[in-house]
């Protein structure tokens, strides 16, 4: 069914001026001209074929039209003022899904979300593991990747683009780092990663225990306590959403405080 077009503007002039009966503190109400003002009710009878205002030595009256259908209107603005706030209901709620590696989480991430509730005691936290998780099919409010860098999705760089090598051997690659001797070092192809883990985190655990040497990102070794000198790398941790999310209160809220703390 075709729905008739609605003058939004025009009809929530007429609602102010029908309140006040006066184009003056309709203006002031509006932030708009007095002038503005009667444009837009004249514009409104042109279109309705009907005239909303008689002035008479009183001042201002309304017509029995404008009358007939003042209080629907004002019904109708109530019920669009119910479908906003429906509509923001998700995005001003309490409750933050979020995708991130389980070794970041850990180590970095965990400690800040729980400092962030202490603060926020209503939060509520769905944690979803995958680095690469997709926001639509997940529902996610924020997602951490180790990546080079946003690509098509919004997002703030956390910590320092570094990595440190850990351990000594055979390269140990992981998913962030998946041909260690490819990248300017000298192994060649029979020497290259004859282990491969899930993540940093095993990565890290593996070179701890001698099992050969991984390239970590600086900002995991170090809350692990794993020192070694830092060199620039391309990938960082980034916190990333699509830009509606990035728009919304609750996530604003949120990465103000991860990018603080």
């Amino acid at each position: 069914m075709k729905r008739t077009h609605l003058p939004l503007n025009a009809l929530r002039v007429f609602d102010a001026a029908a309140r006040h009966l006066s184009f003056t503190r309709a203006a002031d109400e509006l932030a708009v001209t007095p002038a503005a003002v009667g444009q837009q009710i004249r514009a409104l009878e042109d279109m309705l074929g009907v005239v909303l205002f008689r002035r008479t030595s009183k001042g201002l009256e309304l017509t029995d039209e404008a009358g007939a259908g003042l209080e629907a209107l004002r019904t109708g603005f109530l019920h669009f003022e119910d479908a906003v706030q429906a509509m923001q209901a998700g995005q001003s709620s309490h409750v933050y899904t979020i995708a991130s590696p389980r070794d970041f989480f850990a180590v970095w991430l965990a400690p800040r979300l729980a400092a962030f509730r202490g603060a926020n005691p209503d939060v509520r936290y769905v944690l979803v593991d995958g680095e690469m998780t997709d926001f639509t099919e997940a529902n996610l409010d924020l997602a951490v990747r180790w990546v080079e860098g946003p690509g098509d999705l919004e997002g703030v760089q956390l910590g320092t683009a570094e990595r440190v090598t850990l351990g000594e051997g055979d390269w140990i690659a992981w998913p962030g780092d998946p041909d260690p001797g490819g990248e300017g070092e000298d192994g060649a192809d029979e020497n290259r990663a004859p282990l491969i883990v899930a993540d940093a985190g095993q990565a890290l655990a593996a070179a701890a225990a001698g099992m050969g040497r991984a390239r970590i990102p600086a900002m995991l070794a170090g809350e692990r306590g794993a020192g070694g000198p830092a060199e620039p790398c391309r990938r960082a941790y980034w916190l990333l959403a699509p830009l509606p999310q990035w728009r919304q209160k609750k996530v604003k809220a949120l990465v103000a405080f991860l990018t603080d703390n």
